[in-house]
């Protein structure tokens, strides 16, 4: 029996290569907050343009807020220490503490849940927020977490 082709056996290898890299960018992130892993029956999910966006209610409640959702209005109350954050699904505005905001991108719901871009947490929540596509990793620290860490690196 002939061993195929040199070509053959590129266009495998470049297919397969072609394939991992689909399997990997289709996988689902994961996510922590300071540092806990925090599961949601909705995983976070990302766009081509390399945005990632969390479920609101898990990130939110990680974080120690409370939220409110009125499915019939699409609205979102989210109470945080002294901070209210009020918006709503398909708009770009909300507004914090009385105080108007612009998301780069509209709040939306998957499968009853509401998705919040990460730029719009770290906005909405004073959370340092990363995502690292190459490790499918999101991470969104707390604002007490980010002084802490700041305060320690500070004494070392």
């Amino acid at each position: 029996m002939p061993l195929p082709s040199r070509n053959l056996v590129l266009a495998t290898m470049l297919i397969a290569t072609i394939a991992s890299v689909m399997m990997m960018a289709a996988q689902a992130p994961s996510l922590h907050v300071d540092g806990v892993s925090v599961s949601s029956d909705v995983p976070p999910v990302t766009s081509v343009k390399g945005e990632a966006f969390v479920p609101l209610r898990p990130v939110a409640e990680a974080l120690g807020a409370e939220m409110s959702y009125d499915r019939k209005s699409g609205s979102i109350d989210v109470s945080h220490g002294r901070d209210r954050l009020h918006l709503r699904v398909g708009d770009k505005s909300a507004t914090l503490n009385g105080n108007k905001l612009t998301f780069k991108s509209a709040p939306f719901a998957v499968r009853g849940r509401v998705m919040l871009s990460l730029g719009a947490v770290r906005r909405a929540f004073g959370s340092k927020v990363s995502y690292d596509p190459a490790r499918a990793k999101i991470d969104v620290m707390s604002p007490e977490m980010v002084e802490a860490g700041a305060q320690q690196d500070a004494s070392q």
